[in-house]
C-alpha cells in the first residue's frame, strides 16, 4: 500500500510540472509589473504567475510554522498548569485522608 502511494505521488508530481511547463510555454508575451515606487523588469506572465505561487505557499508554511510553534508552546505551557493543579490536588487529597 505504502509503494503504490509513492507511485500515485510521483505521478502526480510529474503530472503538476508538465502542466506548469505547457502553461509556461503558452503564456511567454512579456510583461512588467509596476508597483507605486518601481517597476520590475519584463519577464513572462508564467514567471509572475509561479512566481507569485510560490510565494504564496512560502508564506503559507511560514504561518503555518508560526501558528503550530505558537500552539505548541501554549500547550506545553497549560500542561505544566495542569501538571501543578493536578500536584496540589493530590496533596490536598492526602492531607484530607490523614484528617479524617
Amino acid at each position: 500500500m505504502t509503494g503504490l502511494r509513492k507511485i500515485l505521488i510521483t505521478v502526480l508530481v510529474l503530472v503538476l510540472i508538465l502542466l506548469a511547463l505547457v502553461f509556461s510555454l503558452n503564456n511567454q508575451m512579456a510583461v512588467s509589473l509596476n508597483f507605486l515606487l518601481f517597476e520590475t523588469p519584463p519577464h513572462g506572465v508564467a514567471v509572475w504567475i509561479i512566481m507569485a505561487f510560490v510565494l504564496g505557499a512560502l508564506v503559507g508554511v511560514l504561518i503555518a510554522t508560526f501558528a503550530t510553534v505558537s500552539t505548541s508552546m501554549s500547550r506545553r505551557s497549560l500542561q505544566k498548569r495542569l501538571d501543578r493543579a493536578e500536584q496540589a490536588l493530590e496533596k490536598a487529597r492526602a492531607k484530607n485522608d490523614r484528617a479524617l
